[in-house]
C-alpha cells in the first residue's frame, strides 16, 4: 500500500499483523500498534520528542547490566510492574499478598540454616526474622524455598558495591517440618531507589523522590503452591504512603520489635495460595 498518512497507517500496520501465527502475540501486538499510534496522535507527537524518546529507551537499555535492570526500575516507577502484579495475583482473602519484584535479586545466593546471620558483614543494626510458611488451609509447608535479600543501613544492595567479594544481606532458607524459618540479619531501612541513569533524569524531571519506605524481599517456592513475591515492610516509615515504586499494601507491613538487647525482631508469616488442579 502507498501513500499512508496519518489517517490510515494505523490499519495498514494491522493489515501486515494479520497472518501472526500465534494468537496472543496477534492479540498483545494488535493492542500496541493501536494504542502506540493513539498517544502519538493524542499528544500530536512531534519528531524530535519521538527521537527523544528513542534516545532514552536506548539509555535504558545501555544502564543495564548483570546486577542493575534499569528497564525494570523504570517499569516500577511507572506503576506498571505494580499493575501487572495486582492483575496476575487476585489471591483468595487469607493469602499473603504479592508485590513488585525489583530490579536487584540475583539468582545463586548462598544457603543458611536456620539461626545463621544473612547479613554476612552488611552494615545495619541486628535484626532476628522468624515466622512461618503455611498453605490457605492453614497447614504447614515443610521445605519451602524462602529466598530474602536487602539493603544495607546505606540503602546499598550488596550488587551495588563494587570490589565485592561475597553476598550480603541476601540469602536461600528452607521451611522446617512445621513450616517455620528464622534467620539473623539487619534491620530494614528506607533507601533511594537509583538515580544514576534515565530513571533518575525522569524522577528529576517530574519532581518525584526517589524513596523506597524499609522492607525485605522475599521469594517462597514450594511444591502445590503458586509462588510467592513480596515484601515486609516497616512500620512508622515515612515512605509508606508515597513508595516511589507503588509496592506497599497494608498487609504486608509489619512491627520490627526493639529488643531489651537494643537489637530487633521481626515475626511474619506468609500463606501460600495452591496452585488450580
Amino acid at each position: 500500500m502507498r501513500n499512508l498518512n496519518q489517517d490510515n497507517i494505523t490499519q495498514a500496520v494491522l493489515a501486515r499483523l494479520a497472518n501472526t501465527p500465534d494468537s496472543r502475540l496477534h492479540e498483545i501486538m494488535t493492542a500496541l500498534v493501536q494504542h502506540l499510534h493513539a498517544f502519538a496522535r493524542e499528544v500530536k507527537l512531534t519528531e524530535a520528542e519521538w527521537f527523544a524518546g528513542i534516545q532514552y529507551l536506548t539509555a535504558t537499555g545501555q544502564k543495564c547490566s548483570d546486577t542493575r535492570q534499569e528497564f525494570i526500575l523504570l517499569s516500577d516507577v511507572l506503576g506498571l510492574s505494580m499493575l501487572t502484579v495486582a492483575m496476575n495475583n487476585d489471591k483468595p482473602q487469607g493469602c499473603t499478598e504479592a508485590t513488585v519484584f525489583g530490579p536487584f535479586y540475583v539468582e545463586g545466593a548462598p544457603h543458611y540454616e536456620h539461626g545463621e546471620d544473612v547479613a554476612n558483614g552488611a552494615s545495619g543494626e541486628p535484626c532476628l526474622v522468624r515466622g512461618t510458611v503455611r498453605g490457605l488451609d492453614g497447614k504447614p509447608v515443610a521445605n519451602a524455598t524462602i529466598e530474602v535479600w536487602q539493603a544495607d543501613n546505606e540503602g546499598h544492595y550488596d550488587v551495588q558495591k563494587p570490589g565485592l567479594t561475597q553476598p550480603q544481606a541476601r540469602g536461600v532458607l528452607t521451611s522446617g517440618a512445621d513450616g517455620g524459618f528464622h534467620f539473623k540479619t539487619i534491620v530494614a531501612e528506607a533507601y533511594p531507589i537509583p538515580t544514576d541513569g534515565p530513571v533518575g533524569d525522569m524522577l528529576n524531571a517530574t519532581k518525584r523522590h526517589p524513596w523506597r519506605p524499609a522492607h525485605l524481599h522475599f521469594m517462597i517456592k514450594a511444591e502445590g503452591y503458586e509462588t510467592l513475591i513480596t515484601h515486609v515492610f516497616r512500620d512508622g516509615d515515612q515512605y509508606l504512603d508515597s513508595d516511589a515504586v507503588f509496592g506497599v499494601r497494608q498487609s504486608l507491613v509489619a512491627d520490627w520489635a526493639k529488643q531489651p538487647d537494643g537489637s530487633y525482631l521481626l515475626n511474619y508469616d506468609f500463606v501460600l495460595n495452591p496452585v488450580a488442579r
